[in-house]
């Protein structure tokens, strides 16, 4: 990936293992949340509990949400980054992120991956669980993403009660 040798995109850690023909793989950390609550609340900060994924594995039960993250931490100014799950994941009836897989120009974290499963499924930290890849925009790039999520590195649950709320931003 030449963009990221000039560093044009950041990618840390980065493995030369886990580039793709149109992509690179990026990887599960061992970290997953869940929410608590029964009923989510968008006016609300939703209560939420934390799941480290022991190195035998984690299996993951339908209609539960899990949130978890990539290991690596990415960035780019000057690039759309966006990310999908692995086909291999999906055939296992895996979904890495429901809706969340557009990234923003000038946005710097860690992935947060919205995963959900349509059978108990046994998932383990730093498998290569998705792919990111970039696109090259058309025209100015000069309005950046600095939002809510910017800079994330643990998993990050929905700010969207913030939106709502705007008195706790």
């Amino acid at each position: 990936m030449l963009h990221v040798q000039t560093g044009a995109i950041g990618i840390d850690p980065y493995k030369e293992e886990n580039i793709g023909p149109n992509s690179y793989n990026l990887t599960l950390s061992p970290v997953l949340k869940v929410y608590e609550e029964v009923v989510l609340d968008c006016k609300h900060d939703n209560r939420i509990r934390r799941i480290e994924i022991p190195t035998e594995g984690y299996i993951l039960q339908p209609g539960t949400l899990y949130l978890g993250k990539t290991q690596e931490f990415t960035r780019t100014d000057k690039h759309v980054p966006m990310i999908e799950g692995r086909s291999s994941f999906a055939r296992l009836g895996m979904a890495i992120h429901v809706t969340g897989g557009f990234g923003d120009l000038g946005f710097q974290g860690n992935w947060t991956l919205e995963i959900i499963v349509i059978h108990p499924l046994r998932v383990y930290p730093y498998m290569k669980v998705c792919q990111i890849f970039y696109h090259e925009p058309i025209g100015p790039t000069d309005i950046t993403y600095d939002g809510k999520y910017q800079g994330d590195r643990d998993v990050r649950s929905s700010q969207i009660h913030t939106e709502l709320n705007p008195q706790e931003e």
